[in-house]
């Protein structure tokens, strides 16, 4: 079972002062690049897998999709994604994505943002996510990058000269990682990048779109803080779809 940090009062009230919990989907800098591997959700059903607050259930809405399901760990996430929704197309249900079990109804797009890297192991979901689409049907999610979920704790490195790195704990070394982020003993796990890929692969999805991201130029003019995600990627966006025959 993964571990259900959210429901942790000072982690969900660490978390809900986030510019992404405050703002929504205009608060995450990823946004417009994970939009634009979105296939047309027209007419689609989505779920979400970690919906959080229902951010983007409510914004595949919106982008035309018929039906859209939202899936969460954390029950304080799901009470505030109620909270925001007035929409009787968007549902909302309580679930672990360790040992998910999805129904036999497909959906088109299956969806998940920063959720997955929580999981000791991602081989089983993806064979589960891509047993629920339809033939043609797409994932699309964003995790830490495991350039980022490998890092030492002590964060920068500074030489001499005041230049900094960021320090490589251990890439090839999988696992558990703790980190104190907003509470105290929060576990993530590492995987490497040709992990998650080849997990999609032996799953039978045919690979879209990898997207090592960082922020544009633009986004840094507007919000000098993200300058510090240029130097190393931050976040890794994949879209693959699951053949049509």
């Amino acid at each position: 079972m993964s571990q259900n940090i959210y429901d942790n009062p000072g982690f969900f009230e660490g978390y809900a002062q986030l510019p992404r919990s405050q703002q929504g989907l205009a608060g995450a800098p990823e946004w417009p690049a994970l939009q634009a591997m979105l296939p047309t959700l027209a007419g689609k059903r989505v779920l979400d897998l970690g919906c959080g607050y229902g951010w983007f259930c409510r914004a595949a809405r919106e982008l035309g999709a018929a039906d859209v399901v939202g899936i969460d760990l954390s029950a304080k996430m799901l009470a505030r994604a109620a909270e925001l929704t007035r929409d009787e197309a968007i549902r909302y249900r309580q679930g672990d994505l360790d040992g998910l079990a999805l129904s036999d109804e497909p959906f088109d797009l299956i969806y998940s943002s920063l959720a997955l890297h929580y999981l000791p192991e991602v081989a089983p979901l993806f064979a589960e996510i891509h047993r629920a689409l339809v033939a043609g049907g797409s994932l699309v999610f964003s995790v830490e990058h495991p350039i980022f979920t490998c890092l030492q704790p002590q964060g920068w490195l500074v030489d001499g000269e005041g230049r900094r790195s960021w320090p490589v704990n251990g890439y090839q070394a999988e696992g558990k990682r703790i980190s104190n982020w907003l509470a105290d003993g929060v576990i993530k796990y590492h995987r490497t990048l040709g992990t998650y890929l080849n997990a999609l692969i032996a799953a039978g999805f045919e690979i879209r779109r990898v997207e090592e991201w960082g922020p544009t130029a633009a986004q840094i003019a507007a919000n000098p803080a993200l300058a510090e995600e240029a130097e190393r990627p931050m976040l890794l966006l994949v879209s693959v779809q699951k053949p049509l025959a």
